[in-house]
């Protein structure tokens, strides 16, 4: 069996479009699905309910993501354990690869290869992950796929999820490169945000979660990945090549000044991309 904890906060437009991936699907029953409905105020865990047995549904009054990683913990007993966010699709044989992955003992750590959804997005958002997919970076499934499976013994590298902006992040860094592998022929569908305040708020979010992680962890600083600067340098002497660049370091620079500014004031609101919802929640009322 495989355990897949699914955190979801106000999740109602988009949770149906996760779960139908593994239900009633061939092979569906070698997964058991925890869904953990955290802070909700919308009927998030109904339509989770919906599916009937073969997911689990654990409500919290206490909306934060790590703390229904931790809740989903203490409800999933099987290893492999996957980690999806509630707005990811991935299939049920895609989960199935990234467990077989974990089971052959070679890595603790597997995720697949993000494919970023684009319909509806903005011209300068086009432009922006034109660049970002040539760069080291979006090699790194942990991190950017919305996805994150674990072996046993590779959850037992860590307790109890601390409470973090970028659990991802958190986990990837658990893992010296050789114990973590991003699986380039497995997939999940990542919708991008479709407007260029929208990606802005939600890089923001990114810099600090990683801001936080150098000031709480620097020590896990040794296992990260490639750095982009090199290739983003290259990229600079193709020509055609500039108005996607310039549109990535604007976002980037404009995201670190607001992650450095909201760090300083002590905010903490949580800045989620809603725009790529819009549409599945209209074709469903």
């Amino acid at each position: 069996m495989i355990s897949i904890v699914v955190p979801a906060h106000n999740e109602r437009s988009v949770i149906a479009r996760t779960l139908s991936q593994w239900v009633d699907k061939p092979a569906s029953d070698q997964l058991h699905v925890v869904v953990v409905c955290n802070g909700c105020t919308d009927d998030t865990a109904n339509v989770a309910r919906c599916f009937g047995p073969a997911v689990k549904v654990v409500e919290s009054d206490i909306a934060g993501k790590t703390h229904a990683l931790n809740l989903g913990d203490q409800n999933a007993d099987m290893f492999p354990r996957i980690y999806v966010d509630a707005d990811i699709v991935i299939t049920v044989d895609a989960i199935l690869a990234l467990a077989r992955r974990l089971n052959e003992g070679e890595v603790l750590a597997v995720a697949p290869t993000a494919e970023i959804n684009l319909t509806g997005c903005s011209w300068l958002v086009r432009r922006y992950f034109g660049i970002r997919s040539r760069l080291p970076s979006s090699r790194e499934g942990i991190g950017g796929s919305g996805v994150y499976a674990l072996s046993e013994e590779g959850r037992r590298r860590f307790g109890q999820f601390p409470d973090l902006t970028a659990d991802d992040t958190y986990v990837r860094l658990q893992f010296r490169r050789d114990e973590r592998q991003t699986l380039p022929h497995v997939k999940s569908t990542v919708f991008a945000p479709r407007t260029l305040l929208q990606l802005i708020a939600v890089r923001t979010r990114a810099y600090r979660g990683t801001f936080e992680l150098a000031r709480l962890f620097p020590e896990l600083r040794a296992n990260n990945g490639a750095p982009n600067n090199r290739t983003l340098v290259a990229l600079f002497k193709r020509p055609r090549l500039w108005p996607g660049l310039l549109t990535y370091c604007g976002v980037n620079i404009a995201a670190q000044c607001n992650a450095t500014i909201g760090s300083r004031r002590g905010d903490h609101l949580w800045q989620r991309d809603e725009t790529s919802r819009v549409a599945v929640s209209d074709s469903i009322k």
